[in-house]
């Protein structure tokens, strides 16, 4: 061994002394000039109010840089394909490593997407199957539901010693996908009477699909096919003639002398209507398809994908459909009795992913389950499970309100996890809102003082003891705790759920009372949006707000999301006496050189692209003659600018009075959003904003029921109040709201609770309770009910 002489510890190694993130003069979004240093190897806890500039510095500035510099290290061309960032807006980064960034944006709602496809489960379920299943099918695509089974043969020519030879080729691909519903799990009948009234002929208007009429461009090709007599009724067309209407293949024709295509009415329907996500198409669309299309679970693989070879082969009784559509904990022991050395290393991997789903608190959710079903925190917490075993160290994680979608019960899972993650010699930074994720905190940095404009300093840096004393918004709220109340609202009727089964629910009957606040609660997977969403009955007076993203482009703004744009188009309008398509920037008003984007676009292919304000319009985004029409004193692009607390005053009187939009506005004031820009691009929001830039639209919906999904998913604790005060008023004007919650200030504050449980998957879809908040503190009888006890100190 050998043996120390000198007495002194030496002194640390130049390597070892960087040991802080350093941040100097950052100034993205609403930054101003942001300096801070954040500890390697520590747990840093990003708090502050929706739209402080959390988001801003952690994920654009500090992750932002760090993934830009390590796709630098790649040669130009595999850069040619990575996503192109441009360096943020900072004068120095330094000591940063390698990013790994959680976020909390929900999966594509590709309908070929699963949780099993996403984290590659199933790729290792199909390589199991093809080596251990019984009778042997094929490869490992044999059992993937997204390759179809094709085979073909014909010649082949190739140049071989200077000269041409032909040969004789045969190919054939045997894959699992279903060939009935073609890998969708589900095929969509079309109802021909919502396509046609057969009393009429078509250019007596027979056709009721939305963009097909009499002289419109589909009609014209319709009527001048010549595959049939447009002046005769569809009820009287031959067998042939009807069949050219309803499916004929793509065909050369001419019409008036100009070539076009004609198809018949149900290809073209589904390449045009149905191959699109319903969600993005337009309102009336949207109601034709829900109106003609009925779809039904696919009766030849009964909904599972797959072919019947690939269901037929299987190992100790269970296919390679079975596995899928367990419960993963369930899968988990299943897995874990195969005892088959020639795959050992494959089930090692594949038991590892599946106990990491079961620790992450996602074990009730089965590897069939569509990807674009699941919300944001689950979509959030599916691809956390990827970086869990890893063995990388020094790596620093970047995770986006991981607590959203929590029950407090599953909150301290996800703390050990962090802390678990930090522990192994990594740097985790967390945006986050929850008192108790922010109370594991080794550091606090706490932005504000408050949102937008008025945000972008830190108010804070320091341990949590310090936040509490501090007297920033975040510290003088952070051990407010929301009182009982003390008397509860009458119901005034009820709406009644019978036999309610959907997803894992077993045959529940409920009666949510209406003219109250409702709130639905649970742990994470106990059946909550399946009863709410699955069972209460869309469309008559129910007014739902999602946690579905918001589309939009960054030509969108909250003045277009909104409608808001109509009514002040129309005043500008009115007070010049032009029309109203000038002054929008999509439109007649645009500038020219810039199209209305305000920017130019550069396109430096594998480098970040540059954008550049337009010259033109100096970034006001409208010609200029369009600028010298006003409004009481104000042009388009000076309104566009203000922020919805100083344009509430501006439209509420004088000569811009403007009662639309003042409601408007007004619905965007109570929902807190009072100092957003009316032209900020909605790509710029964060994800708190948008659900309350929704929930604004919403509000003006005429409907009884308001069905909220976890409204407090991005909000400060000082924005939970204003919150419930909203709700409070939208409840005394008549309204019934279920709101599906865990935040505890917003179960307290309820007339009556529903806690599903008693767990996740198939240990919940239960009704454990039902009463008033006080009830359910009293008989701390469920695991809601010992965290609301805890909560209120009772």
């Amino acid at each position: 061994m050998a043996t120390r002489t000198d007495a002194q510890s030496p002194a640390p190694h130049v390597a070892d002394t960087h040991d802080l993130i350093r941040v100097y003069g950052a100034r993205e979004n609403n930054l101003k000039d942001v300096s801070i240093e954040i500890p390697k190897r520590r747990l840093t806890v990003f708090t502050g109010v929706s739209g402080s500039g959390k988001s801003s510095l952690v994920f654009s500035t500090i992750a932002a840089e760090s993934q830009r510099l390590i796709n630098e290290t790649y040669s130009a061309f595999v850069q040619g394909f990575m996503p192109t960032l441009s360096r943020p807006e900072v004068d120095v980064l330094d000591g940063l490593t390698t990013a790994i960034v959680v976020d909390q944006e929900r999966m594509g709602p590709n309908p070929r997407s699963t949780v099993g496809t996403v984290t590659d489960a199933n790729a290792m379920l199909r390589i199991l199957f093809s080596r251990l299943g019984r009778p042997h099918i094929g490869s490992p695509q044999a059992f993937s539901f997204n390759v179809a089974s094709v085979s073909g043969a014909g010649a082949v020519k190739f140049e071989r010693g200077g000269k041409t030879v032909k040969e004789r080729r045969e190919f054939s691909i045997t894959g699992g996908m279903c060939p009935r519903c073609e890998g969708l799990g589900r095929t969509s009948d079309i109802d021909l009477s919502q396509l046609y009234d057969d009393s009429k002929s078509l250019n007596e208007g027979a056709l009721t699909i939305p963009g097909y009429s009499v002289d419109g461009w589909y009609g014209r090709i319709f009527s001048g096919s010549g595959f049939f007599d447009p002046d005769k009724p569809i009820r009287d067309f031959t067998k042939t003639e009807l069949d050219d209407l309803l499916y004929k293949e793509p065909t050369k024709i001419k019409v008036d002398n100009i070539n076009l295509t004609y198809e018949g009415l149900i290809p073209r329907i589904q390449k045009s209507m149905l191959s699109k996500d319903k969600e993005a198409l337009q309102p009336h669309v949207r109601a034709f398809v829900e109106r003609a299309v009925k779809f039904t679970t696919c009766p030849e693989c009964g909904g599972t994908r797959l072919s019947e070879a690939a269901r037929s082969s299987t190992i100790k009784g269970i296919s390679i459909a079975d596995a899928c559509a367990m419960q993963i904990s369930d899968l988990a022991a299943w897995i874990r009795d195969l005892d088959e050395p020639s795959v050992a290393p494959l089930l090692a991997t594949l038991q590892q992913l599946l106990d990491s789903f079961v620790e992450i608190g996602l074990g009730y959710l089965s590897l069939d389950r569509a990807s674009g079903t699941l919300s944001g925190g689950e979509a959030q917490r599916v691809k956390m499970i990827r970086h869990l075993g890893s063995s990388l160290t020094d790596v620093t994680y970047v995770f986006d309100e991981p607590t959203t979608g929590l029950h407090p019960h599953d909150i301290q899972r996800m703390n050990d996890l962090l802390l678990r993650l930090r522990d192994k010699g990594n740097t985790v930074l967390v945006v986050e809102h929850k008192p108790e994720m922010i109370a594991i905190a080794d550091h606090v940095v706490d932005l504000g003082p408050g949102a937008g404009t008025a945000g972008g300093t830190v108010c804070f840096e320091g341990t949590v003891e310090g936040l509490r004393v501090s007297g920033t918004v975040t510290g003088r709220h952070f051990d407010d705790r929301a009182a009982l109340k003390e008397t509860v609202r009458k119901p005034t009727g009820t709406l009644e759920i019978r036999g309610a089964t959907a997803n894992n629910l077993r045959n529940v009957d409920v009666d949510i009372p209406l003219g109250v606040l409702v709130v639905v609660t649970g742990v994470a997977g106990s059946g909550k949006s399946s009863l709410i969403h699955g069972s209460v009955p869309a469309g008559a007076g129910v007014v739902s707000v999602d946690q579905g993203g918001i589309r939009g482009s960054r030509r969108s703004n909250p003045a277009t999301y909104t409608g808001l744009l109509d009514p002040i188009r129309k005043a500008f309008a009115k007070a010049n006496g032009v029309k109203p398509a000038l002054f929008s920037a999509n439109s007649e008003g645009a500038c020219p050189t810039c199209n209305g984007a305000g920017v130019i676009y550069t396109d430096l292919a594998m480098m970040a692209g540059v954008s550049t304000t337009c010259e033109e319009c100096e970034g006001k985004r409208f010609q200029a003659a369009v600028l010298e029409h006003k409004l009481g004193g104000r042009d388009i692009a000076e309104v566009l600018a203000m922020p919805v607390s100083e344009a509430q005053e501006f439209f509420g009187s004088g000569e811009a009075r403007t009662p639309a939009a003042r409601a408007i506005l007004d619905r965007l004031a109570d929902v807190g959003l009072g100092y957003l820009t009316l032209g900020q691009p909605l790509t710029t929001l964060s994800g708190g904003e948008r659900q309350r830039l929704k929930l604004a639209t919403h509000m003006a919906d005429k409907g009884g029921v308001y069905v909220l999904d976890e409204p407090t998913a991005g909000l400060h604790l000082a924005d939970v109040e204003q919150l419930l005060g909203l709700l409070d008023r939208l409840v005394d004007s008549g309204k019934s709201v279920i709101v599906i919650e865990h935040h505890q200030a917003v179960m307290a504050h309820a007339d009556w609770i529903i806690d599903l449980g008693p767990g996740a998957g198939h240990d919940g879809g239960r009704i454990v309770f039902e009463g008033t908040p006080g009830d359910l503190v009293a008989a701390r009888s469920t695991l809601t009910g010992e965290h609301l006890a805890a909560y209120v100190g009772a």
